[in-house]
């Protein structure tokens, strides 16, 4: 078991995208639970997030909210995880999940998922976060951001060694493997971030 292992999922909340975004977010949790590992998200009751929670509850796992006080007095909190965070904005909501977790799994989403993984990306580029990023391409989604990030590297906006910052996988279980198997950033890689 991996009790003490725990990985961020990021995702969408939305509820009107397709069914194949839903199946690999359900066993995705599902996966995390079976192999004893904490899921953490962003709480919500709805969509990716939701769906994700519930394949790890329904499996008996632990999932773990974070979440910021204006979004639960909206009412948008998933009651139904096992422990909640409560945190005072999105940056610290940003910042205590990626402190407390040892991975993070990105999955499909819209700006809000988009801007967190830009913010861990340049973390880990500038050697803050060393931690592993996997993007879930479930349907190919992520192939346009993929190749704006690989034009950057081919324009010299960024280095060819910063594709090695994230990973990409095709299916939920090849994500949850990378997750567990990446090594962490080299941190001398930092001197890189300037081109």
């Amino acid at each position: 078991m991996n009790a003490d292992i725990k990985i961020a999922v990021y995702c969408a909340s939305s509820t009107q995208i397709g069914k194949c975004y839903f199946d690999d977010a359900r066993r995705l949790g599902q996966l995390m639970a079976e192999k004893g590992i904490t899921l953490v998200n962003g709480a919500g009751s709805i969509g990716l997030m939701a769906e994700s929670t519930a394949g790890c509850m329904e499996k008996g796992g632990k999932a773990i909210g974070v979440i910021p006080t204006f979004m639960i007095e909206e009412g948008w909190c998933n009651k139904g995880m096992t422990e909640i965070i409560e945190t005072a904005s999105m940056h610290e909501r940003q910042a205590k999940m990626a402190e407390m977790t040892d991975a993070g799994i990105f999955l499909p989403g819209g700006c809000g998922t988009l801007a967190e993984l830009s913010e861990l990306i340049t973390w880990k580029q500038l050697g803050i976060y060393l931690k592993p990023i996997v993007l879930l391409n479930t349907n190919g989604y992520f192939d346009s951001l993929l190749n704006t990030l690989y034009q950057a590297i081919r324009e010299n906006f960024m280095r060819p060694v910063h594709a090695d910052i994230w990973k990409v996988a095709p299916t939920p279980k090849e994500a949850l493997r990378m997750a567990l198997e990446t090594p962490l950033w080299d941190t001398s890689i930092r001197r890189y971030a300037k081109i």
